[in-house]
């Protein structure tokens, strides 16, 4: 019979993975974070418009709620002061959190696409900006 001290196996494997990803996330550079996040982001709203088209709301609630709260950490990351573009990226996820927040109260699949097809250049180009970085790091 298992002790309080002994978790079970299920237990120990949540408690590893649990570490393995905080590990993962604490070691990371700040560009693969933000491609993480974007990546993650982008897949959120392609379930979405799934989960909409199938008529799953709960499900589609599910992605886009987390969808709302990567664009949030993203906004409340970014320091616009820091670069000419930063106060035009700053409205841009006010934009796209709004938008969000809308198609979700109306299972707008139309509305998350349109967000969809704004975010996935944005992502590419910071997946291009983290390789240049790595590339020049590893140089």
């Amino acid at each position: 019979m298992p002790t309080a001290a002994s978790p079970q196996p299920e237990a120990r494997q949540k408690l590893a993975r649990a570490r393995y990803v905080k590990d993962t996330i604490e070691t990371l550079t700040a560009p693969r974070l933000v491609t993480m996040l974007y990546d993650t982001l982008v897949s959120d709203l392609q379930e979405a418009e799934a989960h909409i088209a199938a008529g799953d709301k709960f499900n589609a609630n599910k992605r886009l709620v987390r969808a709302q709260k990567i664009v949030l950490e993203l906004r409340t990351s970014l320091k616009p002061e820091m670069w000419s573009g930063g106060p035009r990226l700053a409205a841009l996820y006010d934009y796209w959190l709004r938008e969000i927040v809308h198609a979700n109260v109306r299972k707008d699949a139309a509305r998350v696409a349109a967000c969809r097809h704004q975010i996935e250049p944005i992502r590419d180009a910071w997946h291009q900006a983290a390789n240049e970085v790595q590339t020049a790091a590893a140089s």
